[in-house]
């Protein structure tokens, strides 16, 4: 039945997306909400908030009647006491359903708050209605061209890293591990964009690695304004599987996560010997990323009618998937997705 899902829930949603981008850069972060939203922000959806790094952000608290009237002047009101208390160096609105509903003009919300605050603005125009990585992506978009200098060059030492967030990564603490494994391969900077500066640098990177299809269109900005080449890279793959064990030989295998890690999996399956590859995902489908053999979800009884049968030997995704498929008798392998079951 369209819309009815039984064994999975829900999935990250934009504002999540957008508020793991904005998390630890020194912005005072806004949730246009009624309080809802920020609570499953901050408590399911980011797990740096037990990390011990802080991030400022707020839920805009909107009560029935601001929300029928718009009163975005009480926003703006609010968003102004913050930033006497809090040193930071911009501030972000990030939408929801409520705004969406309402039809918020985020446009003039900016230059409303810009006018009484003294520092930039930043809107991105989430809904609640897509998936996290559709934040994410908005969140860059709104970033990179408030932020980075048009004037650096590219420094032969410098790489930045595109859709590194917890959301997007197997586990929470795979940042910190892609940032020691670049060091050890010799670039002394890394730009993993969870810091202002990094942002404010984009230019002096010579090489940007994208880690998800949500990163894509900031590579592409960053290519048009500054020319910097991009590749897509995902990290970690041998930590799932071991790629020398035959595990793959002769096999038909079915992967599923976000399509930039789903289609590095599946170039490496095929080198291992597999017979037959065929990739999934609920999330962005990118032309430039798509395995070859790749199938769009959209809901849960496309994955039970992909799946939940013996027509593959092997599956790799997230244990929470497993719940969904009783009929399937081959061999199931963890390939985790923190967006999808929040395991850290």
């Amino acid at each position: 039945m369209r819309g009815l899902w039984k064994y999975i829930s829900p999935f990250a949603p934009d504002q999540s997306g957008a508020a793991a981008v904005l998390y630890g850069l020194n912005g005072i972060v806004v949730i246009c909400d009624a309080g809802g939203c920020a609570g499953n922000i901050c408590g399911f959806d980011e797990p740096r908030w037990f990390s011990g790094r802080k991030s400022a952000v707020f839920s805009a608290g909107l009560r029935d009647m601001d929300a029928i009237l718009g009163r975005d002047d009480r926003l703006v009101e609010k968003l102004c006491d913050a930033a006497e208390t809090i040193d930071a160096s911009f501030a972000a609105i990030i939408g929801t359903p409520v705004p969406a509903v309402i039809g918020t003009d985020y446009k003039a919300l900016k230059r409303m708050a810009e006018k009484k605050l003294d520092m930039p603005v930043i809107t991105i125009d989430t809904t609640g209605m897509d998936y996290y990585d559709k934040g994410i992506e908005r969140a860059y978009g709104a970033l990179f061209p408030a932020f980075a200098d048009k004037n650096l060059k590219p420094e032969a030492d410098t790489v930045g890293i595109l859709g590194a967030v917890p959301l997007e990564l197997m586990h929470p603490g795979d940042i910190e591990w892609i940032s020691q494994s670049l060091a050890e391969e010799g670039w002394k900077q890394i730009l993993l964009f969870d810091e202002i500066d990094d942002y404010k640098n984009a230019g002096k990177a010579s090489l940007n690695m994208v880690v998800s299809p949500a990163g894509l269109k900031a590579a592409q900005y960053l290519k048009e304004t500054f020319g910097t080449p991009y590749e897509l890279h995902y990290f970690g793959l041998d930590a799932v599987v071991n790629f020398d064990d035959n595990l793959f030989a002769g096999k038909n295998v079915l992967i599923i996560h976000q399509q930039a890690a789903a289609s590095a999996m599946a170039a490496m399956a095929e080198e291992a010997g597999a017979a037959r590859v065929t990739t999934a995902s609920w999330f962005m489908d990118k032309p430039e990323i798509r395995h070859e053999s790749h199938v769009v979800l959209k809901e849960e009884d496309d994955w039970r009618d992909l799946a939940d049968n013996d027509n593959f030997d092997l599956i790799l995704g997230d244990l929470y998937y497993r719940r969904a498929l009783p009929n399937f008798h081959g061999q199931y392998v963890d390939f985790p997705h923190f967006a999808v079951s929040g395991r850290g």
